[in-house]
């Protein structure tokens, strides 16, 4: 792409910029990542070795030994980088229509969901089809309770637990245990 060159949908989407999801690459993007869950969730606990490959082929990086209980969904895939022992229970669901930073030792409970993807708040804007996406980034040994709904461009920090029912629309600092709708710090806990 020359410097001249309009940025592609994908690009516009990966810049948090308004951007078309029903963009042709886009939409190949998303039938590879369909296809590869679909693989996924054939495999069974005998597998492990097969799911390691799936997961490897799906996101953009992988850490050694995940675990990732069926059923899960994501848009892409691609833009989802995880560290080692990452552990996501049944019903998770990841919109990585941004990317989503992963650290090691993160723990997520049944059903949670983590969004990237957002809509124009302005009614004019949102009719044009276009979409936007902010980026996630989730620190080292966290524990992500059941139910739990990160929004978009939201950061948690190490070694925090967000407690299950929780919706978490501002990040969340290191060292620390927050709950609630919207998800806010209860208690500071000991680093180290």
């Amino acid at each position: 792409m020359s410097p001249s060159s309009p940025k592609t949908e994908k690009q516009k989407m990966l810049a948090g910029e308004l951007y078309l999801a029903s963009d042709p690459e886009l939409a190949e993007d998303n039938k590879r990542a369909s296809r590869l869950l679909y693989q996924y969730s054939q495999t069974t606990l005998d597998e492990p070795d097969l799911r390691q490959q799936i997961l490897q082929e799906l996101f953009g990086s992988v850490g050694e030994n995940p675990a990732i209980v069926p059923p899960f969904h994501c848009d892409y895939g691609s833009n989802i980088f995880m560290g080692d022992r990452f552990y996501m229970n049944y019903g998770g669901v990841i919109l990585d229509c941004n990317t989503v930073h992963i650290g090691n030792d993160v723990l997520c409970a049944p059903y949670v969901q983590i969004y990237t993807a957002h809509h124009p708040t302005d009614p004019t804007t949102r009719l044009s089809g276009r979409e936007l996406a902010s980026p996630i980034r989730i620190g080292n040994n966290v524990w992500i309770g059941g139910g739990v709904i990160i929004c978009p461009g939201v950061t948690i920090g190490d070694n925090t637990t967000i407690g299950a029912g929780s919706v978490v629309t501002k990040s969340i600092p290191a060292n620390v245990i927050a709950v609630g709708n919207p998800c806010r710090v209860i208690k500071s806990i000991p680093s180290g």
